[in-house]
């Protein structure tokens, strides 16, 4: 949500509780683009984007700041449903813990493209290729 990362958690969470603490933080977040299968199994990869944040999260307590919060990860799941639902209460309010980590210190890398065969393997007998991995939302299932 702008320049941070939220997290919400129960208030007995132990994992909120030490974030709000102040404990140093290394979130990490990588999402698989796709298998790179080479003709050599030394050379198989995997095309990828990765992200690394390092920092400490500040616990957010204004009731407003944090409805703004809950409706911006909902509208992230699903634009336009926030509107329809109907809002947290202060009890659900007062039982998250929410915080946020800023976007201050991390690194990114990435890896595209076909495989790197050696030279010698390119007769080699077997496909090579990149098989793409996706990530889909599914048909809807009433609850």
């Amino acid at each position: 949500m702008g320049e941070r990362v939220l997290f919400h958690g129960g208030q007995g969470s132990r994992l909120a509780r030490v974030m709000a603490a102040g404990a140093e933080l290394c979130v990490t977040v990588t999402l698989v683009d796709g298998l790179v299968l080479a003709r050599s199994a030394f050379h198989h990869s995997m095309n990828y984007r990765s992200v690394v944040l390092f920092g400490q999260a500040v616990e957010i307590t204004d009731p407003a700041e944090k409805a703004a919060a809950f409706a911006a990860l909902i509208e992230k799941l699903s634009p336009g449903r926030y509107a329809s639902v109907r809002p947290p209460t202060d009890k659900e309010l007062g039982a998250t813990k929410l915080l946020a980590l800023p976007l201050a210190e991390g690194g990114a890398k990435m890896r595209s493209g076909p495989p790197v065969d050696d030279e010698a393997d390119m007769s080699w007998p077997v496909w090579a290729g990149v098989v793409p991995v996706t990530m889909v939302k599914g048909e809807p299932v009433a609850g």
